[in-house]
């Protein structure tokens, strides 16, 4: 590659359109990591509230609720606190596979590191401390960390 301004501005746009399109990548997977941890961690612990009365207090907590809920019989109370830790448990577990199947954290990791380099490398570029050819090699290097990532300068 040459060293005309040109060829300098077009790999400029490149950079560009890539940065936007880790950026559009962030703002979505950032809250889904989130969402999907918080989901894990209150599921779980959500499930263990749901069993500590009935273990600590035995049939004394699960008579004392039957009454603060005028139930019929203590087995309801057992049955309601087992369904909501199973299901919460449920929950849990689902957040927890679905985060480590898809590699979200690490794709937003690597996202990010990317879009930093990415930076660097057009502040290095627009102040011309880097040849074009250099840049263009430093940009297939950052950019095929996120190959996930889909290229919406090919749209």
């Amino acid at each position: 590659m040459s060293e005309d301004p040109q060829a300098r501005e077009e790999l400029s746009l490149h950079i560009e359109q890539r940065r936007s399109a880790v950026k559009a990548f962030l703002s979505t997977a950032r809250p889904r990591r989130k969402r999907l941890a918080y989901i894990s961690i209150a599921g779980s612990a959500l499930a263990a509230l749901a069993t500590v009365g009935p273990a600590a207090g035995g049939s004394r907590f699960t008579a004392a609720v039957q009454g603060i809920f005028s139930l019929g019989d203590d087995s309801i109370v057992w049955r309601i606190l087992c369904l909501a830790a199973v299901l919460l448990s449920l929950a849990a577990a689902l957040a927890t596979n679905l985060a480590n199947s898809q590699n979200v954290a690490s794709q937003v990791s690597a996202a990010e590191a990317c879009n930093a380099e990415l930076d660097g490398l057009e502040t290095a570029l627009t102040f011309g401390h880097m040849t074009t050819d250099n840049a263009v090699a430093l940009y297939r290097q950052y950019v095929a960390k996120v190959a996930f990532i889909e290229d919406l300068s090919r749209h």
